[in-house]
């Protein structure tokens, strides 16, 4: 299985706006808005806003991507993952990404 590991670990090859998007699948992206609506609290979150090539690929983001802190973070220390931090088995702020997701900080140990 490909794997497009983000910053913070996700796997965005299983991600499904990247696979609607690479796809161009509007039916995919139709289903995905309604999920992320419920699954985040998030009504305003529209079809035509599940567009995303992946947080460290080139090429369209979703919304959120260009806000995220923990990329942001990676970034400004010239990291393309967390996985090169010496905090991140204590970081606060990918750790709540890590809480949800346990695969993530697994992605992450196994690019070193």
């Amino acid at each position: 299985m490909e794997k497009l590991i983000s910053c913070c670990g996700l796997n965005c090859a299983t991600c499904d706006a990247r696979i609607a998007t690479i796809a161009d699948d509007y039916e995919m992206r139709v289903k995905t808005a309604e999920a992320w609506k419920a699954q985040f609290n998030a009504p305003d979150i529209t079809p035509e806003m599940i567009n995303c090539t992946g947080c460290r690929e080139p090429g369209v983001k979703f919304g959120h991507v260009t806000q995220c802190e923990i990329r942001i973070c990676a970034n400004s220390k010239g990291f393309q993952t967390c996985g090169e931090c010496e905090i991140l088995e204590t970081c606060t702020l990918v750790g709540n990404v890590h809480k949800f997701a346990p695969e993530a900080l697994q992605n992450l140990k196994s690019l070193n």
